[in-house]
């Protein structure tokens, strides 16, 4: 399983997309395709779209059971702690807690 969320995509990519990937909302592409595939597509896509901004999540043989890449600077933040990967909304609201906290102790 592979799912691609972008923030804005040009025609001619999102045509790309539309062959292999189901489009349940805009922006987002769900599919299941092989490791060659999905490579060949997301080599296309940062070729024709270099400034595009993109999440993908695929599925691998880690403790998760998927692995998460980011092209672009996509708004949402991604960030590992204790070996699993995980996906920050608010990156500034975690800088303060640990602000407040490096400074009470």
């Amino acid at each position: 399983m592979t799912i691609i969320l972008t923030e804005s995509i040009p025609p001619a990519v999102r045509g790309l997309l539309k062959r292999w990937f189901i489009e349940p909302r805009a922006n987002v592409f769900v599919g299941s395709i092989n490791v060659r595939t999905r490579e060949k597509t997301l080599n296309y896509i940062r070729r024709n779209a270099p400034d595009l901004k993109m999440l993908v999540i695929h599925d691998d043989t880690n403790c998760q059971g998927y692995t998460i890449l980011t092209f672009g600077t996509p708004s949402r933040t991604l960030t590992r702690h204790c070996g699993l990967e995980l996906i920050l909304e608010n990156p500034e609201i975690l800088t303060l807690e640990e602000n407040n906290e490096a400074e009470s102790s």
